[in-house]
């Protein structure tokens, strides 16, 4: 670098000039110096380009050639001490060898020999640049003296930047001499010399100088000169003004290019007509589209700006561009109906009415746009209509001479550039700006208020109504093509696609939805070709197969909202008799399952018949998934249809022959192999989607897809698609309502879903993500369960349910292995329940990374399993979960040097003491006291006592209630004192007897029961059953109901219900492990029977005897029916209890229909309302509700109905709604429902709400309980 020759400066300068050429435009555009500094030194960050400049090649060069070899000596430094565990990570190492690299004698030499060059360089580039602005200077003092003659050439009126051009100041004096020199009287050459001083002037000043009026005018009048390049300069002055001023000012401008339009249109120069087409070669048509063109541009930019300044600023300029569209409907205008009005012009430019759309999309420009329409320019929509309708009657003619459909929508989507349009590409091009002008009015409920009109040639006004119809119309009525044909267009101009984004965007507007689509006649327009096909008339439509996924697509838009759903349904009034004639779903599925059936002969062959049966297939799915939708269904047997299809396709696609090498149809077997496994998935999704409700779930079992299905959801998460928000929620929702059944449970296991699950979860807890590079240590968590595994947390609390934990954990051990390797990971809930929650042994803990948070997730998870009891039961019985957990508290206390030792308070044993409290007291939320789980500020931290053995300290027990308050007598008439309240003893009670007597009268046998006597003597309990017993029995002695030596009578009353229950169940064949036991479980009924009786064994079995023979025992009393012969064999095979697919749909059911915020909260949470329903119901809702608002909840479902079963939960939620929808925002809604009692809940309050539901829906729910013997469909 010494010897730097006069040649080194030359090409320093060179590639200097490159580097700044390159960032002018990015440091020009800089606020400040500063700014333009920081932009150069993170140049290699913006510019891709960076290492391309000659002068960062020349500074790579100098720096590998000075110390280059330091780099690399510093570098095999750091490698070798990183070898020996000195140095460790990528980072460290390169700010290691950056910083001795930047402290070495090399690399000051060269900063110091670089800064001399460039100074160099640099000062002589300055020098050069002083030469060139002189040279510049007196070129401009040059340009000036001529005045400025030289004229812009470039053709666009408003391509002008502001960044090439100079300004000339002018006084008002100037200003007001060059609104006399454009006057029209002066010579041409006075003119233009003044046009061309205006052009130079700031539009700004000129806009707010005091002679802008007379300017105005002026200018006005000068863009009717027959000089092109005058006037052109006069559209550039305006684009520049439109650019550049404020909006205040721009109106002016606006308006006077709006009016000299309007006067043009309506001059006798004009006289262009729609017939003679449009010449775009045409100098003067070319002028007229770049007037129309600026117009327009202003048109779509104003929206932005004009809310800031007063309205009658905008109504000014909406006000002068409605008056220039109407200009043809002027009745001092001779026009005719082939006048070429400025509305055409505007449609050429802009043809899916953007401008309109700008114009209407806020309330502030939009109110003041429909009052105008409303008030002097509804002629314009009249228009719009009109076109609409002329197009729609011109196509419906041609389809009816069965006349080609070649048409101009496509000669106008054409590749080829068109300098010329026909009078008929005119008027297509018009109606299709009309089209999108209407769809766009429609949305709004002021738009709405414009119709009906009046149109010339129609007698009777056109609604909306009439204008939807003839859109829908427009879908198979006008000229269509195949979809190949539009594959490199960006916009589709047919007007099927354009009338489906205008009823796409409808069906999103709800409010708009209501008022325009819900009505009979756009169903019916919509199901025309349906219904054409179904009754086997001539179709005469265009594209069939394009027109019925187009008419799916609507229905399926319309069906995935609540009053569309029920449109579809149950028609505009609600039709309940044939004689209103078909309901829309009616024709659906009919038409669907002719689909399946391959029952259409006009589409038999054709490439497009997967995708119909696909598209009219999800619209069915779009109902079924509903429980409202599932039961207007049912009759059809859709699912079994689906079901036959889908085993069609299966042996078809195991039949597909193996491709050979060398053969032609390779290919054609590919494609065709491909087509099967897709429609295949279809099928299975569609089934699938049937198990979002629980009867949808029965009904899904009953075809034998279950696991196919499964199969299929658990593939579909693990390729980890990407899914919407709804699909997902929907998926949680599904899986959710699989493990509440025991197939659906086996189902999931057998997939590998729980296996994913659990190995998921593990990485979370022990392992963390292997694709983070660690830079610091892992943060320890602050709650219980880190956020990080919530998710897996709440899914496992979503599977494990007790029909899915008894098929998968009954009757199997606790590994208990002496030794775990710590890559050994569980693959299996009892896996789960062996590392997480039962640590009876130092391997086990030896084997967790994260001991403690570990364990604390276990033991959540116990503890919301344990909420519901059979499951406790099945865990201690199996397990011994609360002498393990006695067990890790008695070792987990500092041991003195004599006596006793305190119990070390820790995260593990604050929770143990929570679990043991939960799952030895039994008592609703006044009955018992729950220690917390958190602890308190001060001293005494934790004042909850803790224990290591039996029995519990007293203080968890609340007050025990007085023995009186629960004395039983032998009359019914005692049992309903229970029941009475204060403000409506009289009233209650009347109820209760007219309903009572009504049941009692009825005596509905749909299941018989058989006398309950006989020798009992060979029948003993399970364990299961015995703990069950001792629960029961001292919760009846805390109630005080229960004397000493209760047990005995429970045992007597359990073994005689098991003895005669079993006369009357079936003999299962199953590998599922609940049919293989008689009573899988307690009975919590006949426990409850019990302790209402006060003990008395005989009493109890002689009221179940007689409750036996009653419908509501099949509800109440769920071991009633387990494997019971009074069930259909396909029901009983499925272990579904009537209870799951009759009472908890119906919740469901009527939750929507009650309580949709509580609906839309469990849908959000993934949970559903059906498995936290059968939970409260199997176990009697003890531990949710005191003892008291059990037998109330008992004796309402007796004495009232088994209907009332349902209110009860829908009450329930109503008492819960605020709780849950907190909750649902805290994401931890399962874990709410599960762990909380009903707090404040009492069934008295709620009766008159249960009386509401009951006079609305009793008919459907009693009718559909009845007929469970039958429920085989």
């Amino acid at each position: 670098m010494s010897l730097f020759t006069s040649e080194d400066e030359a090409q320093l300068q060179s590639m200097l000039r490159q580097l700044l050429q390159s960032v002018k435009e990015k440091i020009t555009g800089a606020p400040s110096v500063e700014c333009a500094e920081e932009i150069l030194l993170h140049l290699e960050e913006t510019d891709e380009n960076f290492h391309n400049y000659e002068f960062v090649k020349y500074l790579r060069k100098c720096i590998n050639s000075t110390v280059g070899s330091v780099i690399e000596e510093e570098t095999e430094k750091c490698i070798s001490a990183q070898s020996q565990g000195e140095v460790s990570g990528y980072d460290t190492l390169v700010q290691h060898v950056t910083k001795k690299t930047r402290e070495s004698k090399e690399y000051r030499e060269m900063m110091h020999a670089l800064k001399n060059v460039m100074m160099v360089v640099v000062e002589s580039l300055i020098n050069k640049f002083e030469e060139d602005r002189m040279h510049n200077k007196e070129l401009d003092s040059k340009t000036k003296s001529e005045h400025r003659s030289c004229y812009y050439t470039d053709n666009c009126s408003d391509s002008d930047s502001s960044f090439n051009q100079s300004y000339t100041f002018l006084s008002q004096e100037q200003l007001q001499l060059l609104v006399e020199r454009l006057d029209l009287t002066q010579p041409m050459e006075v003119r233009q010399e003044a046009l061309q001083t205006l052009c130079f002037a700031p539009p700004s000043d000129i806009l707010n100088s005091e002679t802008w009026p007379n300017l105005r005018k002026h200018l006005t009048m000068c863009l009717s000169d027959p000089d092109d390049a005058f006037s052109e300069k006069i559209l550039r002055f305006y684009a520049k003004a439109f650019s550049s001023s404020p909006f205040n000012m721009t109106r002016d401008v606006y308006t006077s290019l709006a009016k000299h339009l309007e006067l043009y249109f309506l001059s006798g120069d004009y006289s262009l007509r729609i017939s003679a087409g449009l010449d775009l070669s045409n100098p003067v048509i070319d002028r007229l589209l770049r007037k129309v063109r600026l117009l327009n541009e202003y048109q779509k930019e104003a929206p932005s700006s004009w809310i800031r300044y007063p309205e009658k600023y905008m109504e000014e300029v909406v006000d002068t561009t409605f008056s220039l569209f109407s200009v043809v409907h002027e009745l001092t205008h001779p026009a005719s109906p082939d006048f070429l009005s400025p509305v055409y012009f505007l449609a050429l430019l802009d043809i899916k009415a953007v401008w309109f759309k700008k114009w209407t999309h806020a309330y502030y420009s939009r109110a003041v746009v429909l009052r105008l329409l409303e008030k002097k320019y509804k002629s314009l929509i009249s228009a719009a209509v009109q076109q609409c309708v002329d197009y729609f009657e011109s196509c419906k003619a041609r389809v009816n001479k069965n006349c080609g459909v070649s048409d101009f929508s496509h000669q106008y989507c054409s590749d080829e550039q068109n300098f010329s349009y026909t009078g008929q590409e005119l008027q297509y091009v018009y109606f299709v700006h009309s089209l999108c002008l209407l769809g766009r009015l429609l949305i709004y409920k002021q738009g709405q208020n414009l119709f009906p009109v009046q149109l010339k040639n129609k007698k009777d006004r056109v609604s909306i109504t009439d204008l939807l119809v003839l859109f829908t119309q427009l879908i198979y009525y006008s000229p269509s093509y195949p979809k190949t044909a539009l594959a490199g267009h960006t916009d589709n101009y047919s007007p099927a696609s354009l009338v489906m984004e205008i009823l796409q965007v409808f069906c999103d507007q709800t409010g708009c939805a209501a008022e325009c689509l819900y009505t009979g006649a756009v169903i019916d327009a919509l199901l025309h070709p349906v219904q054409s096909i179904l009754g086997g008339t001539e179709v005469c439509l265009n594209c069939l197969e394009t027109t019925l996924i187009d008419v799916a697509d609507i229905l399926a838009r319309i069906a995935a909202v609540d009053d569309g759903l029920s449109f579809l349904l149950h028609g505009e009034n609600k039709k309940t008799s044939k004689e209103d004639g078909p309901t829309a779903v009616h024709v659906i599925v009919q038409f669907t399952k002719k689909l399946l059936h391959d029952d259409i002969s006009l589409l038999s062959g054709s490439e497009l018949l997967p995708v119909v049966k696909g598209a009219f297939i999800f619209v069915c799915r779009q109902m079924y998934r509903t429980c409202e939708g599932l039961q207007v269904l049912i009759p059809y047997g859709l699912h079994e249809s689906m079901a036959e299809a889908w085993k069609k396709m299966s042996l078809l696609s195991e039949r597909v022959p193996t491709p050979v090498t060398g053969v032609d149809s390779i290919s054609s077997i590919s494609l065709e192999s491909k087509n099967s496994l897709l429609w295949e998935e279809t099928l299975l999704d569609a089934l699938l989607n049937f198990s979002a409700t629980p009867r949808g779930l029965f009904l899904l079992h009953s075809t034998g897809a279950m696991n196919d299905c499964v199969s299929f959801i658990v593939s579909s998460l693990s390729k980890k698609l990407q899914a919407n928000e709804y699909e997902e929620f929907g998926n949680k929702v599904i899986i959710t309502q699989m493990a509440t059944t025991p197939s659906g449970a086996v189902a999931l296991q057998s997939s590998g879903f729980i296996k994913a699950l659990v190995t998921e979860l593990w990485a979370l807890l022990e392992c963390g993500k292997d694709d983070l590079r660690i830079t610091q240590p892992k943060s320890t968590p602050i709650d219980p369960i880190d956020q990080s595994c919530q998710k897996s947390f709440l899914s496992l609390i979503n599977l494990l349910t007790y029909p899915a934990v008894f098929e998968l954990l009954s009757k199997q051990d606790i590994p208990n292995k002496p030794l775990y390797s710590f890559r050994e990971v569980p693959t299996d809930i009892i896996d789960i329940i062996d590392r997480l929650v039962i640590l009876n042994s130092e391997a086990k803990i030896h084997s967790l990374f994260s001991y403690e948070q570990s364990h604390i997730f276990g033991l959540r998870l116990l503890n919301v399993l344990c909420c519901e009891l059979n499951t406790l039961l099945l865990l201690e019985s199996q397990y011994k979960v609360s002498q393990v957990l006695l067990t890790a508290q008695e070792e987990n206390v500092i041991e003195p040097s004599e006596g006793p030792g305190d119990f070390i308070i820790d995260a593990l044993s604050v929770e143990r003491n929570h679990i043991l409290v939960r799952i030895n007291l039994i008592g609703g939320p006044r009955e018992r006291i729950l220690p917390l789980r958190v602890l308190d500020k001060g001293s005494n931290s934790y004042p909850w006592p803790m224990f290591s053995s039996l029995p519990l300290p007293k203080c968890y027990l609340a007050e025990i209630p007085r023995k009186g308050e629960f004395r039983q007598d032998k009359d019914l008439d005692k049992l309903l004192s229970l029941l009475k309240s204060p403000e409506k003893q009289s009233g209650w009670a009347e109820i209760c007897r007219k309903q009572f007597y009504k049941v009692m009268k009825a005596r509905p046998d749909i299941i018989s029961g058989t006398t309950m006597d006989g020798d009992v003597k060979n029948e003993s309990l399970s364990s299961v059953q015995q703990l069950g017993v001792e629960m029961t029995v001292r919760y009846g002695k805390y109630l005080n109901l229960l004397k000493e030596h209760a047990e005995n009578g429970l045992c007597f009353v359990l073994t005689n219900c098991k003895k005669f229950l079993k006369q009357e169940q079936r003999t299962v064949v199953s590998s599922l492990c609940c049919l293989q036991e008689h009573c899988p479980g307690y009975d919590w009924f006949a426990s409850s029977i019990f302790l209402i009786m006060s003990g008395d064994g005989e009493k109890t079995l002689m009221f179940l005897k007689q409750f036996s023979r009653l419908l509501v025992s099949a509800f109440l009393w769920l071991p009633r029916l387990h494997i019971s012969m009074h069930l259909p064999a396909t029901t009983v095979e499925s272990g579904i209890h009537p209870v799951y697919f009759c009472s908890t749909h119906y919740i469901e059911m009527l939750l929507k229909a009650k309580l949709p915020l509580v609906f839309a909260a469990f849908q959000r949470s993934g949970f559903t309302p059906s498995q936290i329903c059968l939970q409260w119901i199997t176990q009697c809702f003890w531990n949710y509700m005191d003892w008291r608002e059990i037998c109330h909840y008992i004796a309402t479902c007796i004495l009232l109905g088994p209907d009332y079963q349902i209110y009860m939960c829908i009450s329930v939620f109503k008492h819960l709604q605020q709780d849950i929808l907190k909750h649902t925002e805290a994401q931890d809604l399962q874990v709410f429902l599960k762990e909380d009692p009903l707090h404040g809940f009492r069934v008295s309050d709620y009766l008159e709400y249960m009386e509401s539901l009951e006079a609305i829906y009793r008919p459907m729910l009693l009718e559909d309980m009845r007929n469970i013997r039958v429920q085989n469909t």
